[in-house]
């Protein structure tokens, strides 16, 4: 019992306060006002408990593994849910199913450690399914919009159809190597067609969750369609969760296929930057804008895994702390306008600096930082995926990979140049920040700033 409570201590404390969410709305029920701040201050402790009591080991007949890595991916994406909740504050007290919002926010959480920590493909198949259903709720929160019913509607028939394609890699697996155990499954792959046909069909699964290229198509509709909350969501917590289980997949369960899979990694992160970063050029909608852009950020986390080794995964691990800052920093200003004035375009937001001083260096941070300009963390972070990508001494990929930063460039430095020096005859007036929301951005911009600075956060991801 020591064990599993020590083993699991992320998803037991998970479940508390699913429970705890369950028997207050079931109950006499909290308003808003009350119950938020509750739900901040439960997550901020699911974050900090994150830190203690971390332990190796497995359970249920090797099922279930945990490893100081492991929990530490975990806690990344504890912080960037507490993120969500302090950054969203204003649309999540006006939402009148607030309970609902965070147990099926919390529920996918709980589905993605499962899945992180998944050494068999039926706890690893049923994990990704709780981490999925629930998301197409939460993008059909806005009950009143169209747009959100058609975002959900997207999300729920791409969610059924990759789930359909997994399943069925899943058990042509199963027929050609006699296991569904993650560790066997890796000493028995011989190379053999239908093994490589097997792993297309994973391939694609991931593909999907991950919006790579030509598997893109749902994102920026769902993007759109959903609460900022939601879609920050699935920009940077979802993307997070399947770019850490997809790194684990390749290195550890599919490395006797290394030479099939890193033409296909490379030819599909070439094609992922490439027309993220061009239909990044074209948008106005803010939530559009940073889905292409969200694309395009994963072509480059594809360039470091195709390195195959600990820098590779170092890197990628790093590129997902630091993504969590700038995206969800950005998400947090657009939420705070989009709440108070209703508009999401970046015209809108030509001469916003002039009214809100605050909220415009907190933008320009953010969107420095996913350009990978220094001093900001982002570019560490682009440094860092771009050398692990570079260590097959693929020159021609590094130099492709490094021009797709130049045109990304472009298209961030055109939303800052609405705000700081384009003129407009009625900016946006001065927005209200509420102290949860000002708590949020102030953390995002310090860890823009600090997670470059302190070389120690990226040495102590390597050691473990």
């Amino acid at each position: 019992m020591n064990e599993l409570l020590t083993l699991m201590k992320s998803e037991l404390v998970l479940t508390g306060i699913i429970f705890l969410l369950l028997f207050i709305r079931i109950g006499k029920g909290l308003k808003n006002e009350t119950l938020l701040p509750l739900v901040q201050v439960l997550l901020l402790v699911n974050f900090i408990f994150g830190f203690v009591f971390n332990k190796e080991g497995r359970l249920f007949g090797d099922m279930f593994y945990t490893t100081s890595l492991i929990a530490f991916q975990k806690n990344i994406l504890n912080l960037g849910v507490y993120l969500i909740s302090l950054l969203c504050t204003d649309w999540l007290k006006k939402t009148p199913h607030l309970p609902e919002f965070f147990l099926l926010l919390l529920s996918a959480l709980l589905g993605m450690f499962f899945m992180i920590s998944s050494a068999n493909l039926l706890i690893f198949y049923l994990s990704l399914e709780l981490a999925s259903i629930p998301v197409a709720a939460l993008a059909n929160f806005d009950l009143n919009k169209k747009r959100s019913a058609e975002g959900a509607m997207k999300m729920i028939l791409s969610s059924a159809f990759s789930s359909g394609i997994l399943l069925f890699g899943i058990s042509l697996v199963y027929g050609s190597t006699g296991t569904i155990s993650l560790p066997e499954i890796s000493q028995r792959l011989d190379g053999s067609s239908l093994q490589v046909l097997a792993f297309v069909f994973f391939f694609a699964a991931f593909a999907f969750k991950l919006s790579i290229v030509p598997f893109h198509l749902w994102t920026a509709d769902v993007y759109e369609g959903s609460p900022i909350a939601t879609t920050a969501f699935l920009s940077v917590i979802s993307k997070g969760a399947v770019a850490f289980i997809f790194m684990t997949m390749l290195f550890r369960v599919f490395q006797p296929l290394v030479d099939t899979w890193y033409m296909m990694l490379v030819i599909l992160s070439i094609a992922t930057m490439v027309i993220g970063n061009l239909f990044a050029l074209r948008q106005q909608n803010i939530k559009r804008f940073l889905a292409f852009s969200s694309i395009a950020q994963v072509g480059f986390i594809l360039v470091a895994i195709s390195s195959n080794d600990h820098m590779g995964s170092t890197a990628v691990i790093y590129f997902v702390l630091v993504y969590i800052f700038s995206n969800l920093a950005a998400f947090g200003v657009a939420s705070v306008v989009a709440e108070q004035t209703g508009k999401e375009t970046i015209n809108d937001l030509k001469g916003f600096y002039k009214t809100n001083p605050f909220l415009s260096w907190i933008l320009a941070l953010a969107l420095f930082s996913l350009a990978g300009v220094p001093p900001t963390a982002g570019f560490f972070g682009k440094l860092f995926l771009l050398t692990a990508g570079g260590a097959k001494a693929a020159y021609w990929f590094i130099t492709v990979a490094a021009l797709n930063m130049i045109i990304s460039l472009y298209y961030y430095l055109r939303v800052v140049r609405a705000v700081f020096m384009d003129k407009n005859e009625t900016p946006i007036e001065q927005l209200k920040i509420s102290a949860p929301v000002r708590l949020g951005m102030i953390i995002c911009g310090a860890g823009i700033i600090l997670t470059g600075l302190l070389s120690w956060i990226y040495d102590y991801i390597h050691s473990l």
